[in-house]
C-alpha cells in the first residue's frame, strides 16, 4: 500500500513518519541511540503471521475499550484531503485509515488486545474469516445476518459480486490488484481482460470463478491455492460496494457506508464530517465501536500546524487529534522526551519503505550508468531531517522494511548507511563515463513544507554530481495519482510503500513487475525487466514463507545492483499526539498509526 500523499505512497511519493530511534540509524537528525531495541522487537513482531479466527472470533460485539463512554464529537486535523472514497480506489494509507470507520469488508483485522499489536484475522461482514479444503484454491463465504448499507439496503451475495467485478472496470485503476490477478490467473494488468467492462454491459464472471449460489454464499474458485485471501479481503480496497447504489466514477465522492459512521458532508481540501451510521448494527462487528457521535475533518493542516493546535490543547483541540499526520521535525525529539505528554503521544515502526523512483519510461535513464549516478549522488540525509531525523526514520539500504521477513540489515548497495550524504564524485565520474555531464533532471516533489524541504537539498546534492535539476511541485492530495500516470513528466520522484501483510510478496511484485505498467498502477518507475518478471512468478509458486523470503531477498538484491530503478531512502516510524480529552488512544501496527475504531471522549 502506499503511504498517503503524505509519504509516500506504503501508495503508501512518501512524506511522512515519526517515532523513535533504531539502533545503527544513518546520522539525519537527532540521534539519541535510545528505543533501539525496543523498536527492533517492535519491527520484528510485525513479521509474525496473523492467525485467521473461525466464527467465535467473529461475532460482535467487539470487547469494550477500558474506561469508554459515549457522546461527543472529535476534531480530525488532516494536512491532505481525500482523493478516493471508492473502496476499489483506495490504496493510500489516510485514506485507508478513513476506510476503518466507513467501510466494512468480508473479513477484518480485529485487534485482540488493547495495545494495538495483536491481532487476527475474522470475519467482519462474513461469518468467519473464510473456509478452504483444498489448500486454498477454493474459498468460502456467508454472510451475516442483519448487515446493511447505510440507507438500510441489506448486504447480499449480489453486493460482492458487484463489489469485485466492477475492479475490472477501466475506470477502477488506484486499487489494489490482488484477487484481479488471482481470479483471472494472470500477472500484471491483463486481467482487465476477464471481464474487460466490469458488470455494467451485461456481462458477469462465471460460476467457475466467482459463485453466488444465494443471497448469503459467495465462493472464489482459483486456478492456484491463494492461502493469503483472508488477508487480501481485509484491505480496504476490498470494501463491499451497493449494487443498487453503484454510481460507477461518481461512487468516489459518495459511497454508501457499511461502517458505523457515513459521510454527512464532504467538501474536497476544506472539510467532512462523519455521523454515527444508524444502519450499523454492533452485533455483527467485531471490530469496531461508535463511541463518537461525530467526527469533524478539517484539511490543509499542515504538520507544524496540527502539532502545535494539539500541544497547546485549548477549546476543541482538547478533543482533537489526526488519523495520519505526525509531530512535525521541530517539535519531535522535545515532544518525545517530555513525560507529561506521554500519556497524549503514540508511536510505533511502520511497514513503509521510502523510495526515489528512476522513470525508466525516459529515454535518457536507459542507461545504467545515468541511473547509478542518480543512486549515489542522492544525499537521503535531508530527507531524514525534513521529518525529525532518526527519531522519525531510519536510513534505508534495501527495499524490504525491517517489518517484512527478508529484510538483510547489512545490504547497502550504495553505501547510503555510511555516507547519508551521498557521493558526489563516483556519481559525476559515473555521468563522465556516460558523456551526460549536466544532463537536464525533472524532480517531481509534493508541495508540502517537507517536500519543500528535502527536494530542495537533496536537488543541491545531485547538482553537486553534475545533473542540471529542475523541481517541479506536485499537489500533495493528489501526488500519487500524478506519478502513477504513465506519461508523467517526472524524471524522478519519491514515493514510499508498505507490505499489505508481512510478506514481501505484497511488495516487490507490486513495485516491480513489469505487467503490471498501467495508468494508476504501483509500479511507479516503470521497470520492466524480464528476469524480475520470471522471479515474481517463480517465488510466487514457493510454499514455503520461510523459502520464499530468502528468494525475495535475493531479488531485492538483483533489483538495486543490477537494474538501479529505485533508490532506498529510509523507513519509517510515525508520532502522533492528541488532544488531553481524547480516550482509547492507541498505535496500531496493522493501522500504522491511531487506530480510529477505539476512540472517545474522556
Amino acid at each position: 500500500m502506499s503511504r498517503g500523499g503524505r509519504h509516500v505512497s506504503s501508495a503508501l511519493s512518501v512524506l511522512a513518519a515519526g517515532a523513535l530511534v533504531l539502533t545503527g540509524c544513518s546520522k539525519g537528525g537527532s540521534d539519541t541511540g535510545t528505543n533501539g531495541n525496543k523498536d527492533q522487537k517492535n519491527a520484528e513482531a510485525q513479521q509474525a503471521a496473523i492467525k485467521f479466527g473461525g466464527t467465535a472470533d467473529s461475532q460482535g460485539p467487539a470487547a469494550d475499550v477500558p474506561g469508554a463512554k459515549s457522546g461527543g464529537s472529535m476534531e480530525v486535523l488532516q494536512r491532505d484531503s481525500f482523493a478516493h472514497l471508492d473502496p476499489g480506489q483506495i490504496y493510500v494509507s489516510d485514506q485507508m485509515a478513513l476506510a476503518q470507520l466507513i467501510h466494512r469488508g468480508l473479513t477484518g483485522y480485529k485487534a485482540t488486545s488493547d495495545d494495538g499489536h495483536k491481532h487476527e484475522i475474522v470475519g467482519d461482514l462474513a461469518t468467519d474469516s473464510g473456509t478452504t479444503t483444498d489448500g486454498g484454491k477454493t474459498w468460502k463465504y456467508t454472510l451475516k445476518d442483519g448487515i446493511k448499507f447505510q440507507d438500510g439496503t441489506p448486504i447480499t451475495s449480489q453486493d460482492v459480486r458487484q463489489t469485485f467485478e466492477r475492479l475490472f472496470a477501466p475506470f477502477i485503476t488506484q486499487g489494489p490488484p490482488y484477487l484481479q490477478q488471482w481470479l483471472a490467473n494472470t500477472p500484471g494488468a491483463d486481467y482487465r481482460k476477464l471481464l474487460p467492462d466490469g458488470p455494467y454491459k451485461g456481462k458477469h464472471l462465471p460460476d467457475s470463478i466467482l459463485e453466488t449460489p444465494d443471497a448469503k454464499t459467495i465462493i472464489f474458485h482459483f486456478k492456484k491455492p491463494h492461502a493469503d485471501l483472508p488477508y487480501a479481503l481485509a484491505m480496504a480496497g476490498y470494501s463491499i460496494v451497493s449494487a443498487k447504489g453503484d454510481t460507477k466514477e461518481k461512487y468516489d465522492k459518495a459511497p454508501l457506508a457499511t461502517g458505523p459512521y457515513k459521510i454527512q458532508s464532504f467538501k474536497s481540501g476544506k472539510s467532512m464530517v462523519l455521523v454515527k451510521n444508524t444502519n450499523w448494527d454492533p452485533k455483527t462487528d467485531p471490530i469496531r465501536h461508535q463511541y463518537v457521535d461525530q467526527f469533524n475533518f478539517t484539511f490543509n493542516q499542515q504538520f507544524e500546524t496540527s502539532t502545535k493546535a494539539l500541544l497547546a490543547d485549548s477549546g476543541p483541540d482538547q478533543t482533537g487529534l489526526s488519523f495520519s499526520n505526525q509531530v512535525d521535525a521541530g517539535n519531535l525529539s522535545s515532544v518525545l522526551r517530555n513525560p507529561k505528554l506521554k500519556s497524549r503521544t503514540v508511536s510505533g515502526y511502520q511497514p513503509y519503505v521510502g523510495q526515489m523512483n528512476i522513470n525508466m519510461s525516459k529515454p535518457e535513464m536507459k542507461d545504467i550508468r545515468v541511473r547509478e549516478a542518480i543512486a549515489y549522488a542522492l544525499p537521503v540525509t535531508p530527507f531524514v531531517r525534513a521529518f525529525g531525523g532518526t527519531d522519525a526514520m531510519e536510513v534505508a539500504g534495501g527495499l524490504l522494511s525491517p517489518t517484512v521477513s527478508g529484510y538483510d540489515a547489512s545490504f547497502d548497495p550504495f553505501g547510503k548507511k555510511k555516507k547519508p550524504a551521498g557521493d558526489p564524485d563516483k556519481a559525476r565520474d559515473l555521468l563522465k563515463q556516460a558523456g551526460k555531464l549536466n544532463m537536464k533532471l525533472t524532480f517531481g516533489y509534493t508541495n508540502t513544507p517537507e517536500g519543500q524541504q528535502y527536494s530542495t537539498a537533496m536537488a543541491a546534492g545531485l547538482k553537486k554530481a553534475g545533473f542540471d535539476v529542475q523541481r517541479q511541485e506536485i499537489p500533495s492530495e493528489t501526488y500519487y495519482d500524478q506519478v502513477s500516470k504513465l506519461n508523467n513528466n517526472y524524471d524522478i520522484f519519491h514515493t514510499a510503500w508498505g507490505a499489505d501483510w508481512p510478506s514481501a510478496s505484497t511488495v516487490l511484485p507490486l513495485l516491480y513487475d513489469g505487467r503490471i505498467i498501467a495508468d494508476g498502477a504501483s509500479n511507479y518507475s516503470q521497470i520492466n525487466d524480464p528476469h524480475v518478471n520470471s522471479e515474481i512468478d517463480r517465488i510466487n509458486a514457493i510454499t514455503d514463507p520461510v523459502k520464499a523470503a530468502a528468494e525475495w531477498e535475493k531479488l531485492d538484491k538483483y533489483l538495486l545492483t543490477k537494474v538501479v530503478n529505485v533508490v532506498p531512502t529510509a523507513y519509517y516510524k510515525q508520532t502522533q499526539i492528541a488532544g488531553s480529552k481524547v480516550g482509547g488512544l492507541v498505535y496500531d501496527d496493522v493501522i500504522g498509526g491511531i487506530d480510529p475504531r477505539r476512540l472517545f471522549i474522556k
